[in-house]
């Protein structure tokens, strides 16, 4: 059964109403909201990844409840309402689709977001942004924001010709965190040296064009698929990882690696 988006404004509107409405909802703020925002909008992800409709239809449900919370807050403020933010993205949607909603003509995918990156710089510049990290957010995962940064970077010329200086840094990189690992190094140099190491990882990726925050995220549940199967097979001999030398262990994650019986 369908409703309309009126319906949920009303919804909203009740649970931030002084007088009856929610303690909860009324206590909140952009800056508390915030945080759920994000949460919302990975757990959309996550239903995309699982390709669980069925999920992917509730969470984007939470996700747009999170626009129309701000929206909300926003109103009572007096600085804008919902309907302000549909104009708002309707109308940066026709202007950054000219050859859709306009006459101008882009024959294909690339020539496209080459055509959407422009129109982004000339609004920047009009709006007295013109620098061109100025509008990354600083809220992104650090993965994804570095590697806006560095696509932005490149955009006016500061950039590897390829991926073999991106891969060369690496190696640069690499070795400064070697020489501050003794005893002796501030945590914050290393630190410091592992970020510097991790932009360089993130750079590389671009130039291959590897989502590096997709990818790590795949990497990672991989990870967690080996070492669950770890743990079943240990439990099926009665044991526990804790339990295992290091050549165990290592069996064990070779044959998860292969989907393979344990030794």
């Amino acid at each position: 059964m369908n409703r309309p988006i009126e319906d949920l404004l009303a919804i909203m509107r009740r649970l931030r109403d002084p007088q009856g409405g929610c303690p909860w909802d009324l206590e909140q703020s952009f800056a508390t909201i915030a945080p759920y925002t994000i949460e919302e909008a990975y757990e959309v992800a996550d239903a995309i990844a699982r390709s669980d409709h069925e999920a992917l239809r509730d969470e984007l449900g939470d996700l747009l409840f999170q626009v129309v919370f701000h929206a909300q807050m926003a109103q009572e403020s007096g600085a804008f309402g919902f309907g302000e933010v549909v104009a708002s993205i309707c109308d940066k949607m026709e202007r950054r689709h000219p050859h859709v909603f306009g006459e101008a003509r882009i024959a294909n995918a690339a020539q496209q977001t080459r055509a959407w990156e422009e129109q982004k710089a000339h609004e920047r510049a009009a709006a007295a942004r013109g620098g061109a990290l100025d509008d990354v957010p600083l809220a992104l995962p650090a993965l994804m924001r570095a590697a806006k940064l560095g696509k932005r970077a490149a955009r006016v010329g500061f950039d590897w010709p390829d991926a073999v200086g991106a891969r060369a840094k690496i190696d640069e990189e690499l070795a400064e965190l070697d020489a501050e690992t003794s005893p002796q190094a501030l945590a914050e140099r290393r630190e410091q040296e592992i970020g510097d190491l991790l932009f360089s990882v993130v750079n590389l990726a671009r130039h291959l064009d590897v989502d590096p925050e997709a990818a790590l995220r795949a990497s990672s549940e991989r990870f967690s698929r080996r070492f669950q199967a770890m743990e079943r097979a240990a439990a099926a001999d009665g044991r526990g990882l804790q339990d295992l030398d290091p050549a165990a262990l290592d069996a064990l994650w070779n044959a998860a690696k292969k989907g393979a019986p344990h030794p």
